[in-house]
Parts: C-alpha cells; sequence; structure tokens
C-alpha cells in the first residue's frame, strides 16, 4: 500500500504519493484524495458503484485526470467515493476502474477541505528506484 503526505505550497496544497507500482499509486492518490475532502472517510459506505474509464498521452496526465475525474463527479454530484479498483494499460496511459460511494450525508460525514482541481502545475510523477512518486497540487 502506498502512502500520501502533504506539503505547503503558497495558497494551495501539494499532494507527494509514493506506492510500488502505478496502480497502487493511482489507488493510493484517490484515497488520499478523499481523505483531504472528507475527515472520515471510512464512514464512507461503499453503497453504489460507478465506472470510469480514461485515457491519456503519458502516466502523469492519467494520473491527473484520474484525480480531476473524481473530484467533477464529487462536486457534481454531491457524492464521496471510498472505494477504488483499477486496472492500467501497460504503458500506463489508459485506465478501467470501479469507484464506489454514496450521496453525502452531513449527519455522517465530516467533510473537510474542499477541493477545485489538481492543476497540471507543479506535476511530477516520477521512478524513485522501486516506487513511483507523484508531487501534485491540489487547488483548493
Amino acid at each position: 500500500m502506498g502512502t500520501v503526505e502533504h506539503f505547503e505550497h503558497t495558497a494551495d496544497v501539494g499532494f507527494r504519493v509514493r506506492a510500488g507500482d502505478l496502480t497502487d499509486l493511482f489507488r493510493t492518490a484517490a484515497e488520499g484524495l478523499f481523505d483531504y475532502i472528507v475527515v472520515n472517510r471510512a464512514q464512507v459506505r461503499a453503497a453504489e458503484t460507478e465506472t470510469v474509464s480514461l485515457q491519456a498521452d503519458t502516466p502523469g496526465d492519467l494520473l491527473i485526470d484520474w484525480l480531476n475525474e473524481l473530484i467533477f463527479r464529487c462536486e457534481t454530484t454531491h457524492r464521496l467515493y471510498t472505494r477504488f479498483e483499477l486496472t492500467l494499460s501497460e504503458d500506463g496511459r489508459d485506465l478501467q476502474a470501479t469507484i464506489a460511494g454514496e450521496p453525502i450525508d452531513r449527519e455522517r460525514h465530516v467533510l473537510d477541505h474542499e477541493v477545485k482541481a489538481v492543476t497540471q502545475h507543479g506535476a511530477s510523477l516520477t521512478l524513485d528506484g522501486a516506487d513511483w512518486v507523484a508531487e501534485l497540487i491540489l487547488d483548493i
């Protein structure tokens, strides 16, 4: 399982994700994003599923598109997600996922931060030894 940490960035928040493979990195990034949006993600039920299919020119672009798709769905459908099952193509440019969550319930869900988008500015995805590391900036 990968790790997520936040770092200081002017007016926004930095987001560093580390994992042993790209699939784990994409899953960990999604979990970390929703851990930032809702304090108690463990209380979000995986009641309903949705599918996501994305393609991009590079794995780094795909990661940004993936997270922005999740933010878009959260904002437009007023849903939170907690489970992310995904498959990446061998070249890391195609993603097929099933995401699970439920409508926001203000009685149970403690919302923490509103995230507008993951920006292209300052984004990187690199292989560091045996681990993949992504650094992203969240526009809040």
